[in-house]
């Protein structure tokens, strides 16, 4: 059994146990965030979370196990902080756009996420794909879901998709975790106009 689909952590059977596993998940974060997967480890794990190093292997066979966990706890975690700020906004790309500020924001609260995914290419090669594709296919699916609408053009969904999210990413990166000096408002306001207009100049050129 997992927690939240997570593989590698074994699901608490009391609210005890899941406050555990939070804190757990919530200290590897940091760990690995601060530290990278080498360097990390399990003792200090625990240290940061407040518990016994017994109540670690209680949840999880090894570093390994939680990395896991943690990659896909970050990603259900900008899922469950976008969703939200996505309900009642009308109009396709309106709804990209306030897609694009959440992220942003929740990149500005856990700037650890970059170091920990990017390392997941390497030590979770399989936690790494499944992060980007299902998050891919859930503005696939808002596309699609736009498009037939007539909010936009027709188009692949898919390749659409992965264009978009390489923008959040690395606007996420410059914006997000190297600086925060420009107001996420204007990052989406110059972002939002590359999307739905592109880069053609607007009239005729002379």
């Amino acid at each position: 059994m997992t927690v939240d689909g997570q593989a590698g952590a074994k699901t608490p059977k009391t609210a005890r146990g899941r406050r555990t596993l939070r804190a757990l998940l919530d200290a590897a974060a940091e760990e690995f965030g601060e530290r990278g997967f080498h360097e990390a480890s399990i003792s200090r794990i625990t240290q940061r979370a407040g518990v016994a190093i017994g109540s670690f292997y209680t949840y999880f066979d090894s570093k390994e196990e939680i990395f896991t966990a943690l990659v896909r706890d970050l990603s259900g975690q900008v899922r469950d902080f976008v969703a939200p700020r996505l309900a009642g906004v009308r109009g396709g790309i309106e709804i990209e756009a306030a897609g694009q500020a959440a992220f942003l924001g929740f990149v500005r609260q856990h700037k650890e996420i970059y170091r920990i995914i990017d390392e997941a290419e390497f030590v979770d090669p399989a936690s790494y794909r499944e992060h980007y594709a299902r998050t891919a296919e859930r503005i696939a699916r808002r596309l699609e879901e736009a498009s037939q609408r007539g909010e936009i053009s027709p188009g692949s969904a898919e390749v659409r998709a992965w264009a978009l999210m390489g923008i959040n990413v690395f606007l996420g990166l410059r914006f997000g975790v190297w600086n925060d000096d420009l107001a996420i408002e204007e990052v989406v306001k110059t972002s939002g106009d590359l999307i739905a207009h592109g880069l053609a100049p607007r009239e005729p050129r002379r």
